[in-house]
């Protein structure tokens, strides 16, 4: 799973990197019900013991695709698995404020070992709570300063974003980084043999 790979990235990247590509071949680490349990798992550890169905996993998936989207036209992610995320963006705003609406959310003041806390309340089941968080998160990431950030991987064969967090990043992993280097020496390579 390379989301679990690219722990340091906000969730709602985490959330869209559930898609991803190996040798051509496009992943999907949401597939069952069991896969957005182990995912959930890594976000929200109080999510993993809570009901989840086929709707539920119907609804991640589709804020997954909503996200992607969205970071494609944020980034003018010009990569051919992106090309027809650029004309759905209204869809896409539509489907993430759905999602936020699942479980309106309010402060609440906790005793933590002796000291005040502040802890987030709703009336909304686990899997509820963790969707209309994620999707609140994106909008806040995609609308915030950290947008400026936000990048496609054009790492070869990578269909991964990330936020960039250091000047020198240019890929979501090493691992791209280290394909993009053996790319361009080889395509060099190849060019020197053939004049």
């Amino acid at each position: 799973m390379p989301a679990l790979l690219l722990p340091g990235e906000p969730a709602p990247i985490r959330l869209t990197n559930t898609v991803w590509a190996e040798r051509g071949r496009l992943h999907d680490d949401l597939e069952t019900v069991d896969d957005l349990r182990v995912w959930l798992a890594t976000i929200d550890p109080g999510a993993v013991g809570a009901e989840i169905g086929e709707a539920d996993l119907e609804r991640f998936r589709a804020l997954r695709d909503a996200l992607r989207r969205l970071a494609a036209f944020l980034t003018d992610d010009d990569r051919p698995a992106a090309a027809s995320a650029m004309r759905e963006v209204e869809s896409a705003v539509a489907e993430v404020n759905r999602a936020a609406a699942q479980a309106p959310a309010w402060p609440l003041l906790a005793l933590d070992g002796g000291r005040l806390a502040r802890r987030p309340g709703t009336a909304a089941a686990p899997a509820d709570r963790c969707l209309a968080a994620l999707a609140v998160q994106a909008i806040e990431l995609f609308t915030g300063p950290e947008r400026e950030r936000l990048r496609a991987c054009y790492g070869p064969g990578c269909v991964l974003y990330f936020v960039k967090d250091h000047p020198r990043r240019g890929w979501c992993s090493a691992g791209c980084g280290n394909r993009a280097r053996a790319a361009r020496h080889y395509a060099r390579h190849r060019t020197s043999q053939q004049d």
